[in-house]
């Protein structure tokens, strides 16, 4: 009988299409091709990490901070502008004191005592500080703005992932407590995980719980991987039929170096794609 090679086996292992049904019926038939690509799973899942997709979130108050001191803005912008609400023109700085005014020369110009009147300039410098101060938090906040778009941009180009397929999983005689739940997600580009959740069984010492697609006549079986806790998700290999292998099955597995279905299920249940 000839084996596997070592590439084919280890792309099984990660997740990669097997090949031709000859492939998967000769895993199936023989222990030592078998117990190679159980072993390589194994180290696959420990290196295998999953993504977890949530709402975004609010920045810290003090980004605001942050930035307001990195670009040297003025007292004036101090608020964060996400909070601000109503005018953006601050209040007007009190007018300092004023010195008496001088008596006008008989020969004098208006205009010319009125330009160098200590109120004028005030009043010049009060005008330019609000006007500059508008513009620095509208340019504030058009920058807010041009960031939230670019994030909604982002997530509306990203590919929306879908459940195709559910499974209620039924407990068997030997674990009457037992229920678990089964969840076949696209991502939209063809990738499939399969989301599994368990509760009320024990998990004995030396024993752990693995996560298999049986095929529907039960004479070819394929395992995801451990489940570790009372749920996890597991990637589906792209060259798996899920129209053929629609029985989900979580099992009891003890730790003896056989890689083969232990007959030990816990839960079992038929995917629903409608």
């Amino acid at each position: 009988m000839s084996h596997l090679d070592d590439e084919k086996i280890a792309l099984i292992a990660m997740g990669e299409p097997a090949g031709s049904d000859a492939d998967m019926q000769h895993l199936v038939e023989c222990e030592s091709c078998a117990a190679e690509v159980a072993e390589m799973s194994r180290v696959a899942l420990v290196a295998r990490s999953s993504v977890v997709e949530g709402d975004l979130e609010a920045p810290p108050a003090d980004v605001w901070s942050r930035i307001h001191g990195e670009l040297g803005l003025t007292e004036a912008v101090a608020t964060d502008p996400a909070s601000i609400a109503g005018e953006l023109e601050p209040p007007p700085e009190p007018e300092p004191e004023q010195e008496p005014e001088p008596e006008p020369e008989p020969d004098s110009e208006p205009a010319a005592a009125d330009a160098g009147h200590p109120r004028q300039r005030a009043r010049v410098r009060s005008r330019r500080r609000s006007s500059a101060s508008v513009w620095i938090l509208a340019a504030s906040m058009a920058l807010v703005v041009a960031i939230g778009a670019g994030v909604w941009i982002a997530r509306a180009l990203t590919p929306s992932s879908a459940v195709i397929a559910s499974a209620e999983l039924a407990a068997f005689p030997d674990h009457p407590d037992a229920v678990g739940q089964a969840e076949v997600d696209d991502d939209g580009d063809g990738r499939r995980t399969l989301t599994v959740t368990l509760e009320g069984d024990e998990l004995a010492d030396g024993d752990y719980r693995e996560v298999w697609l049986i095929r529907e006549d039960g004479q070819a079986l394929i395992s995801l991987g451990v489940l570790d806790d009372a749920s996890g998700t597991f990637r589906v290999p792209d060259g798996v039929d899920l129209d053929e292998y629609r029985l989900v099955d979580i099992s009891f597995e003890p730790v003896d170096g056989d890689p083969a279905h232990s007959g030990d299920s816990i839960v079992r249940g038929e995917l629903d794609f409608a």
